[in-house]
């Protein structure tokens, strides 16, 4: 029987090493997990970054380094220090839509740079060691812009690509074109994993029936808003709300004494605990997630909590 993956795609400010480690630590699985793009600022590395990567939390999963860039100067740069830092695999984001990012030509910005994209399969073939991967969207505004790129992506020595079938400029709203995936995943012979509105473990197994050919998906929003997805998909049917909503909150608690043996001060307990509840307000419920966001001290938020 085939493989097929479930990855945990990397969202800027909440999945870092520490949600990493207590999500595998609460909910166990074989998924992969993704860090926060990796950048350069002023040609060095940022040094939370590395610290994310090279953290001893991430011993209990699987991290693969993700990386952003404009150039290939940029991405030498980072593939190489990232080997220097013990990376044996690298993802290529070149699907982030966010306009700070792709208004410098980094993330889905970076397809509009074609000659540029055509310089990537050289350049990783430099480092015969390292596994490779890709990340992209369709296009910055196009939906047929990765038409201008796919034999680039064909030379690449790619352990997969995942595919977001939306454009930069759509953000996370707006139609998926699953007409465009579908002939995306005929033209692409490396392993493709579909990503995109994947909220439940029916909507995982709705994609995996549509796209036969695909190798797996990947989640991230989803799994934010319900920690328990892959559990879910992988025991083949959905929790009740009584058992997703206890598992999330003995995920909560984990990540909550970390941060408080970690950390001092409710000010900086709150700026990174606040944040594992921002795309759970439908699983929480809108009063006690508004009762969250408001929460200025920690007395404060542990009321909110209890609510739940």
């Amino acid at each position: 029987m085939r493989e097929f993956k479930i990855d945990v795609a990397p969202v800027q400010g909440h999945t870092d090493a520490a949600w990493r480690h207590f999500h595998m630590n609460t909910y166990g699985g074989n998924q992969c997990y993704y860090t926060p793009f990796i950048r350069l600022e002023r040609g060095e590395f940022r040094k939370h970054d590395l610290k994310d990567f090279t953290s001893a939390l991430n011993g209990n999963h699987q991290v693969v380094p993700q990386v952003i860039f404009r150039d290939m100067s940029e991405l030498r740069l980072l593939v190489e220090g990232l080997i220097k830092n013990g990376a044996h695999r690298i993802d290529l984001n070149t699907g982030c839509p966010f306009p700070l990012q792709t208004a410098k030509g980094r993330g889905a910005g970076f397809i509009s740079n074609v000659e540029e994209y055509h310089k990537i399969p050289d350049l990783l073939k430099e480092f015969p060691e390292t596994e490779f991967s890709l990340k992209m969207r369709l296009g910055y505004a196009d939906p047929d812009e990765w038409k201008m790129v796919v034999d680039a992506i064909e030379r690449m020595p790619l352990k997969q690509v995942t595919l977001h079938p939306r454009v930069a400029r759509q953000q996370y709203g707006g139609d998926l074109y699953f007409d465009m995936f579908e002939e995306f995943l005929k033209m692409i012979k490396h392993p493709v994993l579909f990503n995109g509105e994947l909220k439940t473990s029916k909507d995982i197994a709705e994609v995996a029936l549509r796209f036969p050919g695909i190798s797996g998906v990947m989640t991230a929003r989803g799994i934010l808003s319900r920690p328990s997805l892959i559990a879910e998909y992988e025991e083949g049917q959905d929790w009740d709300r009584e058992k997703r909503i206890d598992k999330m909150l003995e995920f909560h608690g984990k990540l909550l004494h970390h941060y408080e043996s970690t950390l001092c001060g409710d000010s900086q307990i709150l700026s990174k605990i606040k944040p594992f509840w921002e795309y759970a307000e439908e699983e929480i419920g809108r009063k006690a997630w508004k009762m969250i966001k408001k929460a200025s001290n920690m007395a404060k938020y542990h009321s909110a909590v209890a609510m739940i």
